[in-house]
């Protein structure tokens, strides 16, 4: 005891030297406490159980978790939530022999306390400040409930809108997301951990788990090397570069191997080439997963392989628990991958400052202060509308008139308010959500009528509420159809073959619009989705996503022109689902279609065409900007030099309006083939009515790489098209310059 004591003295008092110093004083505190563990201690901190049965009524499960965590055989526990449960399990933790505490972790997605938009749809705002401030948000809220470690944000690259996941991450972009990346990892950690306002952050699912076959769970990945290097891992090393504390490796195979137990991407790449100092947690149950892949026989093999790739703690497997003792005894693992392993954990929990402070995060004041935060509110509702996406607004539908005196709501989700909070919510609390009827109501008190009628569910076969409905509209001046997904159709484990809109909302639409009346579509979903007779004949269409608590005050200002949209696709919306996978940035083939009208042996579809129904980055505004003058300051670019290029854009409408201007690049000609465009930056910029301003773009020869097997990264000399536009497809400025 009295040399336990004495460690911590020492170790308490070193550990605040700055910089360097201080990276070196954690080294030497985890290096004193590991010559202190058993091996079982070891293990044991490699070890993470799910708490739901901890805080849940008596059980042998509770009492047999309680028993490992009492004896240092658990080294964070997830799903623990709330200062009372967490402080109360953190002092059993610290009832074992070396009083290790205990790491606590969740799924935080988008919001803890206060629902964010789904992280799709605050990718579709561009706005890396918004996302930020709510990646804060949440990690102040989770870290004043005792949570230490979020697992998020998911970085995976997706371009099959039926995996349901897709509402996780950021998109089909390498470049947004791996600005996304970077930007939600600074949001929950800050800049450096240990504050008790910041948690650690989780960059999953390492790697390619977007490329899934056929945009379903748990499926085996077939990519290149190149795609994978390429598309896929930027996002994952945008976190590494940004501190990202941890990692989370996926359920999918890559060349046939899990990457639970794939060497290559945990130890070749993230642990080698990357330099990664953090940890890997493998995703639930993923290590005893092998088995049914047919990779590992049995546990005891399933735990070899795991812990010799690289994968440092076990979530829910308990195959390390069970069989890394025997693995190290029989020779079968060197001690030094558990000792490895260890280190990275424990570095972590130091550097939080639990060793000096185990309940650092466990403080029911705070807990009570953060939680009623009113300005968490306004941040929200920023967030959900930068997130609306405005498809479509022919003949200036919206905003709406302010002369109106009847307007129908009709729908499966007017009223709703848990699908506004999508999937993966910490506290689905309906009372802090707000249906888009409400957020009409108050923007329209008594002044107008609002008239409601269901005129079907969300997958209902039935269709006897459409004349209710038809009445409704036939009564309106116009009509706003709020229709989509339910809140449980997107999320994990809810890939779909059928991505159009469910049951007969899309009957529905046909009757109502057949009165005659103009209707405004409002699409609320956690993917994009199909929906050709909308997109054809509704008057505007807004996509809504699923926005979190603040959806209907959102979709209210949008709607009325309180707020000007200024969202843009992060993922491209097919027709149908013969087109999936569908991305912008495809490669040409060498029997491109050049003119829709000849497609005899080209590479295309007999019965639909190539493009998407919108295309990545499209959305549009209130206003209208001009983009013009394109200025390139040099024809060529040398290596070790950057090209500057610039253009002015000007708001040529009458409101106020924010723009993403998007910068493309096309490698011509190269010695692989190379796609017809990729994204390589973007601003936003807000600007009043007539108002220009000179937009700067830098190009240099990195961000013109591309990757080739047995090579790695490289440029070639070569001729290179500059795009500007509003979207992928609306290109409103080109120009050429020479890499030399």
């Amino acid at each position: 005891m009295n040399r336990i004591f004495s460690f911590s003295l020492v170790l308490v008092v070193s550990f605040t030297l700055p910089g360097y110093a201080q990276r070196k004083t954690i080294d030497q505190r985890v290096d004193s406490l590991m010559k202190l563990m058993t091996l079982a201690e070891k293990v044991g901190q490699l070890n993470q159980y799910s708490g739901r049965e901890v805080t849940g009524p008596a059980s042998d499960r509770k009492n047999y978790l309680l028993n490992d965590i009492k004896n240092g055989k658990v080294g964070s526990m997830l799903n623990v939530k709330g200062v009372k449960d967490t402080r109360e399990i953190q002092s059993i933790a610290l009832q074992s022999r070396l009083k290790i505490p205990l790491l606590f972790s969740l799924d935080v997605i988008h919001g803890y306390k206060t629902v964010f938009p789904i992280p799709l749809a605050e990718s579709a705002s561009w706005d890396l400040d918004i996302i930020k401030q709510s990646a804060q948000v949440a990690a102040t809220e989770s870290a004043a409930s005792g949570i230490h470690w979020t697992f998020a944000p998911m970085v995976d690259i997706a371009r099959d809108p039926r995996w349901g996941r897709v509402m996780e991450g950021a998109g089909e972009d390498t470049y947004l997301g791996a600005q996304i990346a970077k930007t939600r990892v600074l949001g929950f950690q800050g800049e450096q951990l240990g504050a008790v306002d910041r948690i650690m952050a989780c960059a999953k699912h390492f790697a390619a788990y977007g490329a899934s076959m056929a945009g379903r769970d748990y499926n085996p990945v077939d990519i290149s090397e190149q795609q994978l290097h390429e598309i896929y891992l930027p996002p994952f090393k945008a976190a590494a570069d940004a501190g990202v504390a941890t990692f989370m490796n996926s359920f999918n195979t890559f060349n046939g191997i899990p990457a639970t137990g794939n060497a290559y991407l945990q130890r070749d790449i993230l642990k080698g080439q990357w330099n990664y100092k953090g940890f890997v947690v493998s995703d639930w149950g993923s290590i005893k997963e092998m088995t049914p892949w047919g990779f590992a026989k049995n546990l005891n093999y399933a735990a070899e392989k795991a812990i010799l790739a690289g994968s440092d703690m076990d979530m829910e497997s308990e195959a390390y628990k069970k069989e890394l003792e025997n693995l190290v005894n029989n020779g079968k693992v060197d001690l030094k991958y558990v000792d490895e392993a260890v280190r990275r954990i424990l570095y972590k929990k130091f550097e939080l400052g639990l060793f000096d402070n185990p309940y650092k995060f466990s403080d029911e004041k705070r807990e009570a202060k953060v939680m009623n935060d009113p300005k968490y509110k306004d941040i929200a509702k920023l967030a959900a509308q930068k997130s609306i996406v405005l498809l479509k607004n022919d003949n200036a539908t919206l905003p709406l008139s302010k002369g109106l005196k009847n307007i129908a709501l009709i729908g499966p989700l007017v009223n709703a308010k848990r699908d506004q909070a999508g999937s993966w919510v910490v506290y689905a609390d309906t009372a802090n959500m707000v249906s888009v009827y409400e957020g009409l109501q108050k923007k329209y008190a008594k002044n107008v009528k609002l008239s409601y009628a269901q005129g079907t569910g969300i997958d209902d076969a039935l269709t006897n509420g459409f004349p209710e409905a038809v009445n409704a509209a036939k009564n309106a001046d116009v009509v706003v159809m709020v229709l989509g997904e339910s809140w449980d159709m997107s999320g994990e484990a809810k890939s779909r073959t059928d991505i159009c809109l469910p049951g007969q909302q899309e009957a529905l639409f046909k009757a109502v619009k057949a009165t005659g009346k103009p209707v405004v579509v409002v699409l609320m979903a956690g993917r994009p989705l199909v929906f050709n007779t909308i997109a054809a004949q509704a008057d505007a269409i807004v996509y809504a996503w699923f926005l979190g608590d603040q959806g209907g005050n959102a979709i209210a200002d949008v709607l009325v022109g309180d707020y000007n949209p200024s969202g843009k696709l992060p993922i491209s919306f097919p027709r149908n689902v013969g087109q999936i996978p569908i991305f912008y940035n495809y490669y040409n083939t060498g029997r491109p279609v050049t003119k829709p009208s000849d497609i005899r042996y080209k590479s295309a579809y007999i019965d639909s065409p190539n493009d998407p129904r919108f295309a990545f980055g499209h959305g549009l505004s209130y206003t209208t900007f001009a983009y013009n003058d394109l200025k390139l300051d040099q024809a060529t670019l040398q290596k070790g030099q950057s090209l500057k290029l610039s253009f002015k854009l000007t708001n040529t409408g009458k409101v106020v309006g924010e723009e993403v201007a998007q910068l493309y690049i096309h490698d011509q000609f190269a010695s692989i083939v190379r796609p017809v465009k990729e994204l390589k930056d973007f601003v936003k910029v807000k600007l009043k009515p007539g108002e220009s301003k000179v937009i700067n773009f830098e190009l240099t020869p990195e961000k013109l790489a591309f990757y080739q097997e047995k090579i790695g990264w490289t440029t070639e000399p070569g001729t290179f098209k500059v795009m500007i536009g509003t979207a992928s497809n609306d290109i409103k400025l080109e120009g050429n310059f020479e890499l030399k």
